[in-house]
């Protein structure tokens, strides 16, 4: 596998409206990002992916984009975004724009004009067809809540819109389409961004007259075409995120002799509190042998044949250290420390969502009132409708709901965390007067910190980035153990996933060194090594 910088690169993911006002207007915006380059910088991290900040009248929150070539006034100019790659540039940061082509808004030039007319010139950039006994065409259902399909009252035809129905899905079969979104890329390409994160890109294949919507039999030719047609002679990165997909799927987009992406999200992992074949709101305790078995498998999968994305967080997903691990003044520091050993010592490239590097925490709401995202909002009026109780559909809110991880980026303990000097978009966590970035960087226990000594490591030690992985204690019910191996050199990572204290049993090793730990007094005798709560220890073996 030829060496590419993004194999040893951490990737940080801004959410731009979430991460720092510059004018006062409560929304964070891109100059508010230049402000803290420099703290990305001392962080350690290497590439900036950045949520959209392209025009959007804002019913996805910048996922339903009406103009890919322009920016949206709420988040500055095209002249800050060029600013922004640059001064990035200066502190050998890439930006990796979000790249959003399974669907537009509906406010999109194309959309406005495909709609006027069955024999206008737009109207096959997007996906229509006729009703079927005076119904819906078929029984696809939005992500969102309801049906895909969509009635457009002026043609008397139905679109299909696999999200909101402000989100118009692209035609992708149309070729003109794809050159459209080719000449897009290179535009971008040409400012000098590090490469693009492909929004849903395993559902651009789709063939929604039989009812197939992820990994369709079209989708890798679209992959190589854009490849072949964009970014394939550029040395960027690219992510797709695809959410259904297998070990042998990620290998087809990854293999770097299939000319398609650098990487892929999977989500297999996340997912494990999830009751299979229901909606993401229908929630099961964690299998923790389940969830080694998962890292497993694509540690092992993948080696030498494709390349993963390593993520516990991001703008879709709620805080880990409150989902799965402990969030109290007691436990939160080392557990989120523990979150961050277990993912940052395993082969792929690691993403830090905004916050993530001080233990950022959930945001339990009481009422709907509370909540913004659409995704929220249409599920508990679609629950209320089928009589679930209020209490439930918010319990669920909050374990699940992505408003946990848009809350506004608290820096310091003063008015709105230093955020914005006016009302912020969406209200900060309570807690941060106590939780913030100026609060976490001053205590001697900091994350950000221990961050940055992970991203150190990894910059420094080509085991981490090539090694290879050994599972240790595959059935231990609270311990996971590992080892990374390369050039007769061996790293044993072991985590304790709970607030237990247990024993792990020497395995006939011997230490060298502690290379990092959680805890400041670890224990080197692996004979019988005690672990407290959340403990988590990497050693170089003798």
């Amino acid at each position: 596998m030829e060496k590419k910088w993004w194999h040893s690169s951490v990737v940080y993911q801004i959410y731009p409206r979430s991460f720092q006002d510059s004018n006062g207007d409560g929304v964070g915006d891109i100059q508010g990002i230049i402000q803290r380059l420099d703290y990305l910088a001392d962080l350690g991290i290497d590439a900036i992916w950045l949520s959209p900040v392209y025009q959007s009248p804002n019913d996805d929150n910048g996922y339903d984009i009406s103009d890919y070539q322009a920016i949206s006034s709420e988040f500055g100019t095209m002249d800050d975004m060029e600013e922004l790659i640059n001064e990035a540039n200066k502190l050998n940061i890439r930006i990796v724009m979000d790249l959003v082509v399974n669907h537009t808004s509906d406010e999109h030039a194309w959309f406005i004009e495909s709609s006027k007319s069955k024999d206008n010139d737009y109207r096959d950039y997007y996906i229509w067809r006729d009703a079927q006994n005076n119904d819906v065409p078929n029984e696809l259902k939005s992500i969102f809540s309801g049906s895909a399909w969509e009635l457009d009252e002026q043609t008397n035809q139905y679109y299909l819109h696999l999200y909101s129905k402000k989100q118009p899905d692209l035609n992708w079969e149309n070729p003109k389409v794809r050159n459209e979104i080719w000449e897009m890329m290179n535009f971008w390409l040409d400012k000098g961004i590090g490469g693009f994160r492909m929004d849903v890109i395993d559902l651009i294949g789709k063939v929604p007259d039989e009812l197939i919507t992820g990994n369709g039999p079209m989708l890798h030719t679209y992959l190589q075409e854009m490849h072949q047609e964009t970014f394939g002679k550029l040395d960027v990165l690219t992510v797709g995120e695809t959410w259904g997909v297998t070990t042998e799927d990620a290998k087809l987009y990854s293999a770097s002799e299939r000319n398609e992406l650098s990487m892929v999200f999977q989500f297999e992992h996340i997912s494990l509190d999830e009751q299979p074949g229901k909606p993401k709101w229908d929630t099961q305790p964690l299998d923790f042998i389940k969830l080694k078995q998962v890292f497993t498998k694509w540690q092992l999968a993948l080696d030498g044949d494709g390349w993963n994305s390593l993520f516990w967080n991001n703008h879709d997903i709620p805080r880990i250290v409150s989902s799965w691990g402990n969030d109290s003044p007691q436990y939160r520091r080392v557990s989120a420390k523990m979150f961050a050993t277990f993912l940052h010592f395993l082969k792929g490239t690691p993403y830090i969502y905004q916050g993530e590097e001080i233990g950022l925490t959930n945001t339990p709401i009481s009422s709907i009132d509370e909540a913004n995202d659409i995704e929220s909002l249409n599920m508990y009026k679609e629950r209320l409708n089928e009589g679930y109780n209020k209490k439930d559909i918010i319990q669920s809110i909050n374990k699940k709901g992505r408003d946990n991880a848009r809350r506004p980026i608290p820096w310091d303990d003063s008015l709105n965390g230093g955020f914005t000097t006016g009302t912020p978009w969406l209200a900060l966590n309570p807690n941060y007067k106590e939780l913030n970035v100026k609060e976490d960087r001053q205590n001697k226990e900091s994350i950000f910190n221990y961050y940055k000594e992970l991203i150190r490591l990894r910059k420094e030690h080509d085991l981490i980035v090539w090694g290879s992985y050994k599972e240790l204690l595959p059935n231990d019910p609270q311990l996971f153990v590992y080892e990374r191996s390369y050039q007769d050199e061996t790293w044993l990572i072991i985590i304790n996933f709970y607030e237990k204290a247990t024993i792990y049993k020497n395995q006939d090793q011997k230490v060298d060194t502690i290379i990092i730990s959680n805890y400041s007094d670890s224990g080197k005798n692996l004979e019988q090594l005690s672990l407290r709560p959340f403990e988590s220890v990497v050693y170089k073996l003798d």
